[in-house]
C-alpha cells in the first residue's frame, strides 16, 4: 500500500507527488546546460535503501575509514626547513605556561654569504596582541637560543590555544625574510605540563605568517531516498575577533553552488560577544541523488554588525571540487549514507572585504573581492 500524508481537507496527497514537487523546485535553479529534462524523480526512480552502494554510485565506502572529530588529518608534504627545539611548562603559582626556545637545527642559508641571521618570534594563538621575540644570532645555522617566555593563561584554557612559532631572517636594510613557521596544536602532546617537556618539531618553509581565523566544526549527513543534505553547524572555536571590544558577534552562512551559481541560502542564529560560539543548528538543501555529485557548500563564519557591513570571519567549502578535508568529508558523507560525519574545519581567508554578497547576481570567486 503506498504511503500517503493528510491534509487539513481531509485529501491524502501522494508521497510520490510531494517528492516531485520538491525536486523539480531544485531542477528549475540548475543551470540549463544541465540536461535536467531526463531528470525522473519518481519513487520508482529513487535508489533502494537495501544496498548503500547502490545508491551512491561510483563512491566506494571501503576507500573511507571512519575518523573521530578530532583526529589528525592527513596533510599534504610541506617543504621542511631545518628543526626547532622548544619546552613546555605551566607554573601554577604564576599561573603562566612557560616556553623555553632552546635551539635550531639545519637552517636554510638566506644571505649572498651562505649563511642567516635568525631569530624567532611566538604567539600563543589566538591571541596575537602578545608576542616574544629571541634575540638575533649572526651568521648561524644552528642557532642555540636558551631564552624562556611566560604567557599568562589560566590552565583549563589550554586546551584551546595553540603555540605559533615564526623563524625569521634578520636583515639590517630590508624587510626581514621568514624561514618558516612551527605550530603546535595541542599543547598537552607530550605531558600534563607539570614537568618540563622537550619537544622537536619540523619548521614548514612560509613566506608569511599564517592567519589563524579559528575553526568550525559540522557534520553531514545526507538520505539518498529522500535526497535531502543535512548540514549541522556544531560549533566554532578560537574566532577571529573582529570587533574593538576583543570579541565577534559569530553566525555562520552556507550557500549551495552548482556551476558557480548561487543556489540556496541558509543561516544560523547570532552569538553575542563570543569566540567560542555553539548552535547546534541543522541546515537542510534537498539535492537529488543525481545531482550530489555536481553541487557544493560554501560555508562562511560572518560577524554581525548592527551599524556597518557584516564581515567575514573565515571560509570553507565541501563538495566534490573542493580540497583537502572538504573534499574527504563530503565523500566521507556519501560513502555512509543516513550517518552524521563530523569534523573539525579550519578557517580560511576571504580575500579583501569589499563588497556584500547579498549585493551580487552570482557566486564569488575567492579570487576576487568580495564582502557579504
Amino acid at each position: 500500500m503506498e504511503k500517503t500524508w493528510g491534509s487539513n481537507n481531509n485529501t491524502a496527497i501522494p508521497l510520490t507527488f510531494n517528492l516531485c514537487i520538491r525536486h523539480n523546485s531544485f531542477r528549475r535553479h540548475l543551470p540549463r546546460q544541465m540536461n535536467v529534462t531526463s531528470f525522473d524523480f519518481s519513487m520508482d526512480a529513487m535508489p533502494l535503501r537495501q544496498s548503500s552502494t547502490t545508491s551512491i554510485g561510483r563512491i566506494k565506502p571501503e576507500l573511507y575509514k571512519q575518523k573521530s572529530v578530532d583526529a589528525e588529518e592527513a596533510r599534504e608534504p610541506v617543504e621542511s626547513c631545518g628543526k626547532l627545539s622548544f619546552s613546555l611548562r605551566y607554573d601554577y603559582e604564576e599561573q603562566a605556561l612557560v616556553v623555553r626556545i632552546l635551539k635550531a637545527l639545519d637552517l636554510p642559508a638566506k644571505d649572498f654569504t651562505g649563511t642567516s641571521d635568525p631569530y624567532v618570534k611566538i604567539y600563543l594563538l589566538p591571541e596575537r596582541k602578545k608576542k616574544f621575540q629571541t634575540r638575533v644570532h649572526r651568521k648561524n645555522l644552528n642557532p642555540t637560543f636558551d631564552e624562556a617566555f611566560c604567557f599568562a593563561v589560566a590552565y583549563d584554557e589550554l586546551c584551546n590555544r595553540k603555540l605559533h612559532f615564526s623563524v625569521y631572517d634578520f636583515d639590517r636594510f630590508t624587510s626581514h625574510d621568514m624561514i618558516g613557521e612551527v605550530v603546535v596544536d595541542n599543547l598537552f602532546e607530550l605531558s600534563d605540563l607539570s614537568r618540563e617537556a622537550v619537544v622537536w618539531k619540523d619548521i614548514h618553509a612560509a613566506t608569511t605568517e599564517s592567519v589563524d581565523l579559528g575553526e568550525i566544526m559540522y557534520s553531514l549527513c545526507y538520505l539518498p531516498t529522500a535526497g535531502r543534505m543535512t548540514l549541522t553547524v556544531i560549533k566554532c572555536r578560537n574566532l577571529k575577533a573582529m570587533d574593538i571590544t576583543g570579541s565577534s558577534d559569530p553566525y555562520v552562512k552556507v550557500y549551495m553552488v552548482c556551476a558557480g551559481r548561487r543556489l540556496k541560502k541558509r543561516k544560523t542564529t547570532t552569538k553575542k560577544s563570543t569566540l567560542n560560539p555553539t548552535y547546534n543548528e541543522a541546515i537542510i538543501f534537498d539535492i537529488p541523488p543525481e545531482n550530489v555529485e555536481q553541487v557544493s557548500l560554501s560555508i562562511m563564519v560572518m560577524d554581525y554588525d548592527r551599524v556597518g557591513h557584516n564581515e567575514v570571519i573565515g571560509v570553507c567549502r565541501a563538495g566534490p571540487d573542493a580540497e583537502g578535508l572538504g573534499r574527504d568529508h563530503w565523500n566521507e558523507m556519501l560513502a555512509y549514507p543516513r550517518k552524521p560525519i563530523t569534523h573539525w574545519h579550519a578557517l580560511g581567508e576571504w580575500p579583501e572585504r569589499a563588497a556584500s554578497f547579498e549585493s551580487q547576481g552570482s557566486c564569488p570567486s575567492p579570487k576576487h573581492s568580495q564582502t557579504p
